[in-house]
């Protein structure tokens, strides 16, 4: 799955809009490096999103093309 498609799916940015921007902007890298937004996103990525004051940082567990509102947060575990 793309990575602006899988930020969008598990929540992480609203919009895929949104992500495409940030991925255009180097604002997301995945496993430390910038990634673009058609970057594969695969099960044992850490991707890093640096938008507003705090980044956060996730592994992602599943990469799934749907994911209701209350069970988005399966596909990634946060790491500190």
């Amino acid at each position: 799955m793309r990575l602006d498609k899988y930020l969008k799916v598990s929540r992480l940015i609203k919009r895929r809009t949104v992500a495409n921007e940030a991925c255009d902007a180097d604002k997301v890298s995945v496993n430390g490096k910038p990634a673009r937004a058609s970057y594969d996103v695969k099960v044992g990525d850490i991707i890093e999103i640096n938008m507003g004051a705090k980044p956060v940082k996730v592994k992602v567990l599943a990469v799934n093309e749907y994911a209701a509102k209350d069970n988005a947060a399966d596909n990634y575990e946060v790491i500190v």
